[in-house]
């Protein structure tokens, strides 16, 4: 092993200590029993433990091509994440998505059930997710006295999250439903059984008392303002980017896609139903009892029949899927969280499938053409194939670019670019699923403009059709939202919400597809007719993950 790969390997096994919720989310057994300490102290360990790794790769000598690419991809990260905690990020980072609130939750999503110690892991971390919360609380508090808040927006909404998962909104609590979920399994231990109920009436207390928290003496200190502004949203666009944006330029190509996309959607609804409008053949699509699928269950098999046949038309054809990534399970996502379909990765030896987990908020009727391409965004050849042939690569990869590396740009650039590629590749004939897709990137264009235009406050266009001039609020953004992305109201509530709680990582799906694309262009380019798609993304991914201006480079040498 290179000095290089030695320090990531060291990083990734000292990172999981201090943060073992970080670990199970990535993948990294031996942790599941413990719990992240969430305090501003937990945070200035992990703060410290970078900077030291930092050091010590700057001092590796590079033996290889794969150490370079290594070193600089980690090198960037870990600046990222210092740079963040050094502008006091970790002191206000609460929001609807993707924040410790959520993350001490979602975490029991993905520890295996199968065995009683799997279970005896359950019932250890369920019963120090109150210490989890009041250390984080702690760190929200030493943001308050520095007079760094989250926004009303993000606390109010966690706190109705919390209301959700501790019961007070639902009959069942969300850690009720995991006892439940023992007691109809095959394991059996009365000790265990009252175990796991105190780790449940501990974590119901727990977030029932900090969405109380975050609702009556965290909200009324919580800044009025939702919009961050230039500088902080110019730091967490690079983080989630991984390379510098000119944010101006690409608020404007944001409007231009949107223009764009629009004109393709109203062409291709009118090869659907000749003569009628894009929102007479929308309330078609999402009608016809042809197009779609009754109840959950039913939901949930269809997503799997179809991922799994993706996977075996694609494998040995476009890509060379390894065995062990072919298995990936369709999910449905418990109540309470954003209304946004995710992605979760495998576990380093693959006990742990991948999994796509859909939010049904409710519904009991899918129509299908909008599902098609979130499908293979979510599973193959999107997230699930890349996340997991990197997984896969531990013969040429270090860990940390296996288990813990990459930018929202990377990946999500990559699944979006798959949805187009599968339109390419003929998946996608069906004008109702060409339409669909279209909608996805219609909604992600719109992330762009309205993700930068809320953030840094930017005037509307004076040409635009859409209160030319005015300058982005919130309820703009809705708006704007609604009429052009073309989604479900509701959903765009969730959204708008996640965009502006999350700044700068609306607007990676598009920029990390618009560098995807032009890598390929530009590789097509240098090598004309020998030109191999395939060996083209092989090789990309064989990189490993990281930030989209490395990509640029890296990819321009192969």
């Amino acid at each position: 092993m290179s000095k290089v790969y030695a320090v990531a390997d060291r990083y990734v096994e000292d990172f999981a200590r201090l943060h073992p919720v970080a670990a199970t989310h990535a993948g990294i057994g031996g942790y599941d029993d413990r719990m992240t300490d969430f305090s501003p102290e937990g945070e200035e360990a992990r703060n410290e433990l970078a900077v030291r790794t930092m050091a010590a790769l700057r001092a590796a000598p590079i033996e290889s091509e794969r150490d370079r690419i290594a070193r600089d991809s980690m090198i960037d990260e870990l600046t990222v994440q210092t740079d963040h905690h050094a502008a006091g990020g970790h002191q206000h980072d609460l929001n609807v998505i993707w924040s410790p609130f959520q993350s001490i939750r979602l975490v029991f999503d993905l520890m295996p059930r199968a065995t009683e110690r799997d279970w005896r892991a359950i019932a250890t971390r369920m019963n120090l997710v109150e210490s989890a919360l009041a250390g984080y609380l702690e760190t929200l508090k030493s943001g308050l006295a520095s007079g760094r808040t989250a926004a009303q927006r993000q606390a109010r909404e966690c706190a109705s999250q919390a209301a959700i998962w501790s019961g007070g909104r639902e009959a069942v609590s969300y850690f009720q439903g995991i006892l439940d979920e023992y007691r109809r399994s095959s394991v059996r231990s009365r000790s265990l059984e009252l175990e796991l109920a105190r780790g449940v009436k501990s974590a119901n207390t727990a977030y029932d008392e900090a969405g109380r928290y975050l609702a009556h003496e965290y909200l009324p200190r919580a800044t009025s303002r939702d919009a961050v502004g230039r500088d902080r949203y110019a730091l967490r666009a690079r983080a989630f980017c991984g390379m510098e944006i000119d944010l101006e330029d690409t608020y404007e190509w944001g409007w231009n896609e949107v223009r764009r996309i629009g004109r393709e959607m109203e062409q291709t609804a009118g090869r659907i139903l000749p003569g009628k409008s894009l929102t007479e053949v929308k309330e078609f699509l999402n009608t016809d009892p042809a197009r779609l699928v009754d109840g959950v269950d039913r939901f949930r098999g269809w997503m799997q029949e179809l991922v799994d046949r993706t996977t075996a038309e694609l494998d040995g054809v476009h890509f060379d899927i390894p065995d062990r990534v072919k298995k990936i399970e369709a999910m449905i996502a418990p109540p309470g969280g954003a209304l946004a379909m995710y992605y979760t990765g495998p576990s380093e030896d693959f006990s742990r499938p991948g999994r796509m987990w859909w939010p049904v908020d409710g519904k009991t009727r899918f129509p299908l053409w909008e599902e098609i391409t979130t499908v293979y965004h979510e599973g193959v050849p999107g997230h699930h194939f890349q996340v997991g042939y990197t997984v896969h690569l531990a013969d040429r990869l270090s860990r940390f670019q296996r288990m813990l590396g990459g930018t929202s740009g990377h990946s999500e650039g990559w699944a979006l670019y798959s949805e187009r590629l599968m339109a390419e590749l003929g998946y996608l004939e069906n004008p109702d699923y060409y339409l669909g897709m279209l909608a996805a990137q219609a909604l992600r264009s719109v992330r762009v403009v309205v993700d930068i235009g809320m953030h840094l406050e930017l005037a509307i266009p004076r040409d635009s059709d859409f209160h030319p001039g005015e300058r982005w609020t919130p309820e703009l953004g809705y708006q704007f939202a609604v009429e052009k992305s073309h989604a479900p109201p509701r959903f765009l509530r969730s959204e708008v919400d996640r965009y502006l709680g999350w700044p700068g990582q609306a607007i990676s799906y598009k920029v990390g597809e618009r560098v995807w694309m032009a890598a390929r262009a530009s590789a097509r380019s240098r090598h004309g007719a020998s030109f191999d798609l395939k060996r083209f993304h092989t090789r990309a991914l064989e990189l490993g993950p990281m930030g989209l201006a490395q990509l640029e480079r890296e990819v321009s040498r192969i």
